[in-house]
This record gives structure tokens, sequence and C-alpha cells, in this order.
């Protein structure tokens, strides 16, 4: 067996299958691109679901890649176990109708045993298949040559995620000998189950089965192969270290946090735990930031804060008790370079993004963990289980993950009330969450479009009208035809059109089809899996025919509206990583005629001084006259030119690279201006964060500019007749106005204060004591309820042992303000005392022992309440 670095293993793993004739997929964003079904890439075939379900067909049927994946569910195990994670590498070979078993079998064995790759020994080896694959145990038995004593058959290789594509699967495991487990039971000592020795290092499934809703099982149209090696563990077989963490993908970091700590790893069994707690989660930090992700309270956001705050929790074992994982960072980059080289160049912005979240989490640890201990005292001889309530509260309040505060529990011997927590989560509707699902099934595939015949060419680039032959109808029953007159929405393919499809945040051209006596409005188009554009038609007139050649005419102002405003998105984005950050990403987009919508990753708001930078920039590269080319060329050409990739799109071997002079270089199939100068000008109309670490910039271009400013200076002109100033003096004149508006409201509040404390001298003479208090009850005029609160304040500078009860009606309902002395709030409380008053008339209250509020609805009702709480004195 070779040894080997972790690099050198992913590195040969995707040349072996390069020369089997695979394509290698570059590995794809942690954050999934347009699959709500996923917080994150959890896998390596999660990336190719498109492929796999048939909504597109790749380059090449034969793909391999090396994919980043993130994992949650098990949590509770990582740092406890030898092989737990919650970031690793998935590596991967697929085939999408093109090979099957023979071939997934026979390359597994030869990449793992051949000496010209990793050299196993082949006596270590086994396999387990599934009881029924008669053609899986044949190929490893027969052409392979294993003994039918290394060939085990388990029920359970099936893989099935419910709806979707399924099949049986094979595992091969590693013999790592027999000295190390000793602590697994016998039952469990076997390739497969439970234990340390049998070592899975590669699954391959062989997903030939529909799983159709109504539960049956179909064979696929195309069958497909999809595989699975864990970087992670075939690095600890070849490096022959005990678990993953002592791989070279590991220690470094654990060398670092040994350093931080004063801490030495493996000679402190919780201090281990510790140290791989830390050194996974910050491998996923450092990647999920880099990959666009920030920590929040909700989504993917709320787990990524929650793995930062556990390993911050863990991190008490190490005697670490200020932030320090941020300083892992840079570690975790130079162990990734030379696959992952863009999460070298994001290591300024993701150290403080972990250091903020570090500091923010400091800040309230220390009073939350106080909380949690005096509640554990207070139920650990109770019920032994924390009230749903209060687990929410540390939530809320201390942000503690409920996950935290279960692992506390459970080292106390206690449980949570999670169904309290989520009751209380429910409650609080403006901050609902949102929710939360690790994995989804595929669709199931659909041969409708393979049935089609015909190519399709996209001529759109160069021509704006074409006389394109009718290939296919489709109606929204999904019925193929020859023809279609009616007037609801059908679907067309043409052997050629100019009209593009949405796609990369460009929106479908519009225009008009016509022939014969026919006449049809094209009002969408989008792009097929084998990329075929399908236009969406609402005829007007006539019939519409297969095989008849019509005339396709796009809207040529409503492209060039489009136009504008896509190279303006370009410019836009090299712009902002110029003056704001190379940190910067996009996070989604969106090309309208009307506008541009473009969201970034940044953690905080642009301030007015740098979306005036960025606005006056991108101008004035619009106004240099910039030429913009476009060239197709291999991917790692434009990645030398240091062409920017945009909106997780995924890339063939070939790309379209778009240039505004030497300014801007970026991936795009969309289309352009063909110079910076036709885009007229560039206004940003709006700024805001639209989640966690995002922030959307909304912009115009060109006519839409000019209308916005003619808006803005109709706005300004009518500002000016209000004022009855001219627009050289406005802004004093405006100035001016506001000072005197303070000063009136000045004057207003102090005339507010003498007449309000002259009523309530009057008032004095009208207090009841009763059991040595006193007791003042009215109702006041107030214009709302701080203004009551002002006058309840006034009040209680004349009185000792007070109970204050004031009501003021405003727009038919009653506002209510109790105070109550500090000296008496141990026998009478505000909030209660307030309650009183609120239920009488049909509302409700709360606040402090010694002050509350409420607001009810029945005014008819006040001196009743009044009464009542006098009673209850």
């Amino acid at each position: 067996m070779k040894k080997l670095s972790s690099s050198q293993i992913r590195k040969m793993f995707l040349d072996f299958f390069e020369e089997k004739e695979h394509m290698v997929e570059p590995g794809a964003s942690l954050v999934p691109n347009n699959d709500p079904s996923l917080l994150w890439i959890n896998s390596g075939v999660a990336a190719l679901k498109k492929y796999f379900d048939g909504r597109e067909i790749p380059d090449k049927p034969r793909i391999t890649n090396s994919q980043k994946s993130i994992r949650t569910n098990d949590i509770e195990n990582v740092g406890k176990t030898a092989r737990h994670h919650t970031f690793f590498e998935m590596l991967g070979n697929f085939s999408i109708g093109d090979y099957f078993k023979e071939e997934a079998v026979l390359w597994a064995w030869e990449f793992l045993t051949s000496e010209k790759w990793l050299g196993l020994e082949k006596e270590k080896m086994y396999v387990t298949v599934h009881p029924e694959d008669k053609d899986a145990y044949r190929i490893w038995h027969d052409l392979v040559g294993l003994e039918k004593e290394r060939i085990i058959r388990i029920e359970g290789n099936f893989w099935d995620i419910g709806e979707g594509p399924s099949g049986p699967n094979t595992e091969i495991f590693y013999d790592r000998g027999e000295d190390t487990d000793n602590t697994a039971p016998a039952c469990e000592m076997y390739p497969g189950g439970e234990n340390e020795r049998y070592l899975e290092v590669w699954n391959v499934v062989f997903s030939q089965y529909n799983h159709n809703p109504d539960g049956t099982y179909t064979e696929l149209p195309t069958k497909n192969i999809d595989t699975g090696m864990g970087l992670e563990r075939i690095t600890s077989v070849i490096q022959d270290v005990p678990t993953n963490f002592d791989t070279d993908l590991f220690i470094p970091i654990i060398r670092k946090i040994e350093e931080i700590s004063g801490k030495t790893y493996r000679s402190n069994e919780n201090q281990d735990v510790a140290f791989k707690v830390i050194a996974d989660h910050i491998r996923t930090a450092v990647f999920a930031i880099s990959d666009g992700a920030m920590p929040s309270n909700e989504g993917r956001g709320y787990i990524l804060r929650r793995l930062i705050r556990r390993a911050i929790r863990y991190s008490k074992y190490l005697d670490l008790n200020s932030a320090f994982m941020y300083k892992l960072t840079p570690i975790v980059a130079e162990i990734m370079i030379d696959y992952y080289p863009e999460v070298s160049k994001s290591v300024d912005f993701v150290q403080d993004v972990i250091l903020k979240e570090e500091e923010r989490f400091h800040e309230t640890l220390q009073e939350g963990e106080a909380i949690l201990k005096s509640i554990v005292a207070e139920v650990q001889n109770t019920s032994k289980v924390i009230p749903g309530a209060k687990v929410f509260k540390l939530y809320d309040t201390f942000g503690f993950p409920i996950e935290l505060t279960e692992e506390y529990a459970e080292e106390y011997g206690l449980t949570v009330d999670i169904a309290g927590f989520e009751e209380e989560m429910e409650k609080q509707k403006e901050r609902a969450r949102s929710s939360r699902q690790d994995d989804s099934s595929m669709q199931v595939q659909s041969d409708l479009y393979s049935k089609i015949q015909g190519e399709s060419e996209f001529v759109g680039y160069s021509n704006q009208v074409s006389k394109s032959k009718v290939i296919a109808i489709i109606d929204s029953e999904e019925n193929i035809l020859n023809y279609y007159s009616d007037k609801d929405v059908v679907k067309v393919i043409f052997d050629k059109t100019p009209f593009y499809a949405e796609s990369g945040g460009q929106v479908a051209d519009r225009g008009s089809i016509v022939g014969n006596n026919f006449k049809a409005k094209v009002i969408d188009v989008k792009k097929l899996p084998d990329k075929r554009h399908i236009h969406f038609l609402k005829i007007i007139e006539g019939q519409l025919l297969l095989n008849n050649e019509y005339d396709l005419s796009i809207d040529v102002t409503y492209r060039f509206d489009i136009e504008k405003n896509h190279t303006a998105t370009h410019l836009l984005n090299e712009v902002l990583r110029q003056l704001v950050g190379k940190h910067i990403k996009q996070a989604g987009s969106l090309v309208t005629d009307e506008k541009l919508r473009f969201d970034i990753t940044h953690f905080t708001a642009l301030t007015p001084q740098e979306i005036s930078q960025v606005e006056r920039v991108v101008n004035e590269k619009i106004w240099e006259s910039l030429p913009i080319r476009t060239s197709e060329m291999p991917i790692a050409e434009a990645r030398a030119l240091g062409a920017q990739a945009l909106f997780g799109e995924k890339y063939g071997s070939i790309v379209r690279v778009v240039s505004i002079g030497d300014y801007s270089v970026e991936l795009c199939g969309g289309t352009h201006t063909n110079n910076s100068s036709e885009v007229g000008m560039f206004k940003i109309i709006s700024e805001s964060g639209v989640a966690a670490g995002v922030r959307r910039i909304e912009a115009i271009t060109g006519k839409a500019v000019y209308k916005y400013l003619q808006e803005q200076n109709n706005t300004l002109e009518e500002v000016c007749r209000l004022t009855k100033s001219k627009e050289t003096t406005v802004i004093e004149k405006v100035a001016s106005l506001q000072n005197d508006f303070k000063k009136l409201t000045k004057e207003k509040d102090s005339l507010q204060q003498k007449i309000a404390n002259a009523e309530i001298n009057s008032l004095l003479s009208s207090v009841k004591e009763i059991n040595g208090v006193k007791l003042l009850t009215t109702v006041v005029e107030s214009e709302n309820m701080n203004h009551l609160k002002q006058i309840v304040d006034n009040a209680k500078d004349k009185l000792e042992n007070y109970v204050i009860a004031f009501a003021s009606i405003n727009d038919d309902k009653v506002n209510f303000v109790v105070a109550v002395d500090k000296n008496l709030t141990s026998k009478y409380q505000a909030g209660k005392l307030v309650n009183i008053l609120a239920n009488v008339c049909d509302g409700k209250g709360g606040g402090r022992a010694d002050m509350a509020q409420a607001g009810a609805k029945d005014i008819s009702k006040i001196n009743e309440a009044f009464s009542k709480l006098e009673k209850s004195i």
C-alpha cells in the first residue's frame, strides 16, 4: 500500500476516471443553486441531481467529481467517534445512461488495488451485495475473482430515499486487522456491521428503478451509476492512522489548537473530544462562509451559528475562554489550497465573520450558562425535564441553540421539553423560522422530451429574426401534437430560434411568430434538459402545424433594455469587488427589461458613501465606451484570465466569456450590449438586507434612469412650491422649518408638563388611603401610551406608598398605566393590577412589578375597572 497525502489521493482519483473518459466536474458550492429541497449540498450526487432526474443532459454521460458536503444529522456523534463529520469530501464517479454494473465494479476494484493507483492489499478487501442482485454477485465472484466468503449478502444494500431513482448497491470494505477493534460485539464483527475493523471505503449504487408515487417500482428509461468514496476515510486507510482526525486533513488544525490552548491531543478523553469537535466544525464554518453562507437564526445560517457555538462550548474543556477559532481559518485554507484555492483568497473575510460570531457568543455565553445552571438545579430534584419556555428564552435571549441546551441537560441526566420549545417558537410569528430539510428525493425521470427528434439551434446572439421549422408541439397535458389552434398557451420547439431562454438570472425574450394566415405571441422561453429551447406561445389567429416554417422575431426594444441591465450587472459586480471587497460573491441575480437585482454576500449594509462611490464608478465605466467582446474557450483558459463565474452556474468544458474592455471578465451565456456606452446611465435605487449576510442591490439603466430623475425633479419642484423656496435654497429652507418644528415641539412639551403638573396637583385631593396604600385612579388626556407613562411618572414624584392607575382614551380604545411604589411590590405587582383593569375592559397587558401597561377595547367600563382594582387593594 502506497503512502499518499490526501491531495494526492484526490488527484489520483480524478485522474483515474479522466483516463476512463469521464468529464471532471468542478465541485459545486455548498450552498445549493436553484434547489430549495436542500439546505446544503450533502453528497457527491446532490450537485448532479439535475442530470439524474433528467432535468438537464450533461455534455458527457460519464462524470467524476470531488464534492465538498455538509451533513449535520449526526452532529451529536461528531468528536465522539472516529469518523463522524459535519464537513467531508465525497469522491465519486457517475454514469448517466452509459456504463452500468460491470464497469463500475471493475473500475472501483482497479483503482483500489492496482499498483498504478492506491495499491490496497486484495486479501484485505470484502464486499456486500443485495441478496437479489445476482449480477453484482456474478461480477464480484466471476470477473473480479473474489471468494464467495468475501461477498456478503445484506438486505439493507438497497438505496432508496423515496420517490425517484433507486436501486441496489454494493459496498467495498477494507479489513484493518483484528487488533483495530476490541469493543464491538461478536455479532457485529463482519463487513457491514457496527465495528472499526471492517471499514467501508466505497459505495456503488446501481440506479435502475423509479420509485413511483404509488409505491411501485419500474425500470428507469436510462440506468445510472452513482458512487461515493469519502476522502477522509480512504485517507485514514492509506495513511494507516486510527481515525480520520489523525490524517493530514485534520492534524495541522489540531496542532494549532494545541499551540493556542497549551493542551496536548491524545492525553485526556474529554479534551480529545473537544479537539475533534473544533477541528471538524472549523472546516465546516470556513467552507460554508467562503461559499456565501452567513451565521443567522434561520435556515442554513442557523446551522452554521449552531456549529460555531458548539465548538466554542467544547473549547471550555481546553480552558479557552476568548475568541480563538478565527485563528484556525488560515490553517484550513492551507490544507485545502491545492484543490480549493478560492478559500485562501477569502481568508480575511472568513476570519472577520468567525471572529464577530465568537465575540457575539462570548458576550452572552457566561450569562446564559449561569441561567441554565440555575434552571438545571431547579428541575434536577423534581420533573427532570427543562420546560420548553425556559429553553426558548435561552435560545431567543442568549443565542443558545436548543441542541446545546440538550447536551447540557444530558450531562445532568435531564431531558428537554422539545414540544414546549416548538410551541414557543410558533407563538413568535415575527421570527418564523425557515423550514429545514436535509434531503429530498429527486424528481421522477420523464422521457417525454427524449421522444422528440431533431436539433434546435440558438441563433439569437447574432440574429434577431429567423425562418424556422416546427419540430414539436406540446399541449398543457403534455401531449405531442401535429397541429394546434386553441387559445391556451402551447409549447413549441423550432429547429432554430433567435429567442433567448431564461437562464443565468436573465429573463427570456418576447416577440412574435407569423406564417401563412398565422400569428402568435411568444410569452416565455425555457431550456429543456438537452439545452433545446421550448417556446410558450399564445396564438392570436390561425393554426400551428408541425414541420411548417414560420418567421420568428424577437422584440428588439425589449431585448435591448434587458441587455443594458445585464451589462450593467457585470460592471456592478466588478466595481463592488474592487471598492467594497474581494470577498463579495453573487448570491442571486435577476435581469429584466425594467431593472436589475443583484444579491451579494456581505455582512453589513453598504454605507451611503459606498453606494455613491459604486454608482459613480459604474457610470464612469459606461461613459468610457468600453467595447464588449464574447468568445468561447476551455474553462481552464477562462479561469486563467481571471473570469468570474456567477450565480452558482455549472459550466461545461468549453465556456462563453464576456469581456467589458479590460475591466470585467465573466463566464456568461447571456446577451449584452455591443459597447458599455449603450447602457446610457446607471442608478442604484435601493440597497437592503434579504437574509443574514446577504445584501440586495436594485438598479436601473438607460431610459428608466431618465424617468426616475424626472420623478425626482417633480418631487423637488413640489417641495419648493410648498416651502416657498427656490431649488438653490430649498435645503436651507427645510432645515429652518425643522428647527422651527423642534422649538415648537419643545414648547408644546413644556406646556403639557405644566398642565399635567397642575392636573396632578388638583388630583391629589382625590387620593384614597386603603390599608396604608395611597390609591390614585383617574382618566386623563394623553396623546399616546408614552405620554400617559410620563403623566404617571409626574404623579409618582408627589406620593409615597402609592398605587397609581391612570387611563386615557385614544381612537375609541383605552390605555392603562399602573405604577406601584417599590416598597409595596412584594405585596402588589403592577403587572397583575393592570390586568385586573384590562380584563374588565376586554384587553390585556403586562410589565414590571413597579410599572405596567395595558390596552383594551371597551371604554364604557373604565370606572367599573377602577372599582375592581380598588377592591383588590
